[in-house]
């Protein structure tokens, strides 16, 4: 068994080991919990793979569990919703400062070279630049600084968990409009991220963390599936205020963005001609707020542009 493969099986395992935790977590609650629970979709969610817990009113959210496919995220709370500002449009024009934290657990393993950072960087301002295809959002990204930790604990660090927010305290620089990007990986995720508006209850956990091996470059891991620096792209999506483009399947009110087409069920790989809605309009298989392949990424919509820089305005504009 090659390396790649072990570690495929092990991350299949690890998902597995997951969705019974959540499986058990679902039903081995009070009557009390159970009531809270059937609330509503922000105190409980299910996904296509099964159960999964909810983290509360911080909770992350991720681009699925590695392997074949991004599918299975943790449940997430309900983002505050931001007006229209009048200040969105075309002639929108924001830099966003970024800074990149490499987490290593020995100073050897993930420690991404600058080389690597610099090929995440133009992958990241090329998807909101609309330079493969899609809208200009009027976002673009630049690299601050970059610097390296050496803690076995943090590289492995799950989403909500206390080493997740040691590290942030201890690493995380700027203020609200100011990208944190932590490499690691991303525990049973490719990564995952916070929306906007959770900035103000607790900044310090602010900023999206990735799966090193998901950047151009630097492993052959997901080669052909993930390799492209999409990951990073598809999570700062979700840090400016975008849900999925399958948020509430074929629901009239989806991810909240009139120019999406319904889709019914997240996408694997790049199936040309998907669709699970009987609304107009195929799945938007090349929506980087989609589950598709690295390769199939191509665009952002003009609503979602638009989305994106009400939610900028609302909640991360100094």
């Amino acid at each position: 068994m090659t390396g790649s493969t072990s570690r495929r099986a092990r991350l299949r395992i690890a998902g597995l080991l997951t969705l019974v935790l959540a499986l058990f977590t679902a039903f081995s609650v009070s009557p009390a919990a159970a009531q809270t629970r059937s609330a509503g979709p922000a105190a409980f969610c299910a996904t296509q793979l099964g159960l999964v817990p909810n983290f509360g009113v911080l909770s992350p959210i991720a681009a699925g569990a590695r392997g074949d496919t991004r599918a299975s995220e943790p449940s997430t709370g309900t983002p505050d919703e931001a007006p229209a500002s009048g200040k969105s449009g075309p002639r929108f024009r924001v830099t966003i400062p970024t800074y990149f934290h490499v987490i290593s657990p020995d100073g050897v393993t993930a420690n991404v070279s600058n080389k690597a950072i610099q090929a995440q960087m133009r992958a990241l301002n090329a998807g909101y630049s609309g330079a493969l295809g899609g809208a200009q959002t009027g976002f673009s990204f630049a690299l601050v600084s970059v610097d390296r930790s050496v803690n076995e604990k943090w590289f492995n660090a799950t989403p909500g968990g206390a080493d997740e927010y040691k590290m942030k305290r201890a690493l995380h620089q700027g203020a609200a409009n100011a990208l944190n990007i932590y490499s690691a990986t991303a525990g049973a995720y490719l990564g995952w991220a916070y929306f906007p508006s959770q900035y103000h209850a607790r900044p310090e956990i602010d900023g999206i963390i990735i799966d090193w091996e998901s950047m151009p470059g630097t492993s052959s891991a997901y080669a052909g599936q993930f390799d492209l620096g999409g990951t990073v792209t598809h999570e700062t999506g979700h840090w400016l205020g975008l849900y999925h483009t399958f948020q509430g399947a074929c629901d009239a009110h989806g991810d909240h963005v009139a120019d999406t087409p319904a889709e019914g069920t997240p996408t694997s790989g790049c199936p040309v001609g998907k669709d699970t809605c009987t609304d107009p309009g195929l799945d938007p298989i090349h929506n980087f707020m989609d589950y598709s392949f690295d390769e199939c990424y191509t665009q952002f919509t003009e609503g979602q542009a638009e989305r994106m820089q009400d939610q900028y305005l609302a909640y991360r504009a100094g």
